[in-house]
């Protein structure tokens, strides 16, 4: 039996996303000289850009060919010593990754627990930075948006409570499925470090880290820091006076990354938040009238970018997605970690219109029935009222 699949897949991950055709075409074109004018051109042209999505007009950008998972190393290498203390908040598979790398690094870790339903909390931040009078914690590390949970960490929060303390630990945030998808700004949040990747809500291939890095943790990497070589930050201040990088860049991958800034520019990032939160709204909205339950449990905390649902007791959240990839050949977010086969995640976030992001929501609707799920029937149909609401 033939296994073709007529008409075009539906990615609904929460990264990689969907590749506009604009982004598709400018990758389809010979490679330049990375040493030569043009790339120089390219390169500091980028970095402006970059600036603008992250809010950033006195921050150092890094780019770098690899997944977010380099940006985090380099974060702790750049400027963290094995055992320096951190702290974190245990808000989601992410932030757990992320703890077990800076243990391998030999890092003391702090680590604040939470349900995984919820972002972390400012206040008890500020209650371990208090009691820290030694200022023996070097650096505060959150997770903005837990793609694994779809649970939000308010940013301003920690960072007044870090404020209020007068605490002088760095702030390091993972912004990897927020930025692009949420309004995010470090500089006037007082962000030492981002970390973002390319392929959410920046709508390019998985393949480029981003690094938003502060004057405050540059100095700290001068001062100090591991031993580190391709991770270094001190050349990419020279990289973004002249577009050149120390390395050979994934200069396909950065014509791609060029075109995506350019779409957000004349959607106009405000606009773009905006479909986004509507997005997010509707899935939720869809959620409720199935009768399941969203795995944020914080209303004040839900994402933009993705929402993660619970299965009923008994279901088997990897079956529901089995079944819909099988039938409806679309693709969702599996359960990661202590809620592995417990969950599924719809992402909304990236190149995604009206029309295919009901159709989505459509599918996960047929899938429910087609496993056995219980459910009560309406979602779809919940959403497209409000959209068509919203539109008007």
């Amino acid at each position: 039996m033939s296994k073709f699949v007529s008409g075009r897949h539906f990615l609904q991950t929460p990264g990689p996303t969907n590749l506009p055709d604009r982004v598709l075409r400018a990758m389809d074109r010979n490679a330049i000289n990375h040493r030569g004018p043009e790339f120089g051109a390219l390169g500091r042209d980028i970095i402006a850009k970059l600036r603008g999505v992250f809010q950033a007009a006195s921050a150092t950008i890094g780019v770098f060919p690899a997944s977010g998972t380099g940006a985090w190393e380099a974060a702790l290498a750049n400027t963290l010593v094995p055992g320096d203390r951190i702290l974190i908040s245990r808000t989601g598979q992410f932030s757990h990754l992320w703890e077990q790398m800076a243990v391998r690094f030999g890092l003391d870790v702090a680590s604040l627990e939470t349900d995984w339903r919820r972002g972390a909390d400012p206040l008890a931040i500020g209650e371990v930075l208090q009691q820290d009078h030694e200022h023996r914690i070097k650096a505060v590390c959150a997770v903005h948006s837990e793609t694994s949970t779809s649970c939000m960490t308010d940013i301003v929060a920690v960072r007044q409570a870090m404020n209020r303390t007068g605490h002088p630990a760095l702030l390091m945030v993972d912004a990897i499925s927020s930025l692009g998808c949420a309004d995010y700004q470090h500089d006037a949040w007082g962000v030492d470090v981002t970390i973002a990747g390319s392929q959410k809500g920046l709508m390019v291939p998985p393949g480029l880290a981003f690094s938003a890095i502060s004057d405050k943790a540059l100095a700290a990497a001068r001062a100090g820091g591991s031993r580190r070589s391709y991770w270094d930050w001190e050349p990419l201040v020279t990289a973004n006076s002249t577009g050149f990088f120390p390395y050979t860049p994934a200069i396909n991958l950065l014509y791609a990354l060029n075109e995506a800034l350019d779409m957000l520019a004349e959607e106009g990032l405000p606009t773009v938040f905006a479909r986004h939160s509507r997005y997010a709204q509707a899935t939720r909205l869809a959620v409720s009238a199935w009768g399941l339950e969203l795995q944020c449990a914080d209303p004040g905390a839900y994402a933009p970018g993705v929402t993660a649902i619970r299965t009923p007791q008994g279901h088997s959240a990897d079956n529901l997605r089995n079944v819909i990839l099988e039938r409806f050949n679309m693709s969702l977010g599996n359960g990661l970690g202590r809620i592995e086969d417990r969950v599924f995640r719809i992402g909304h976030m990236g190149d995604l219109g009206v029309l295919s992001f009901t159709g989505a929501l459509t599918g996960v609707e047929m899938g429910l029935r087609a496993a056995g799920v219980p459910h009560k029937p309406g979602g779809a149909q919940a959403a497209m009222e409000f959209l068509s609401a919203a539109d008007g």
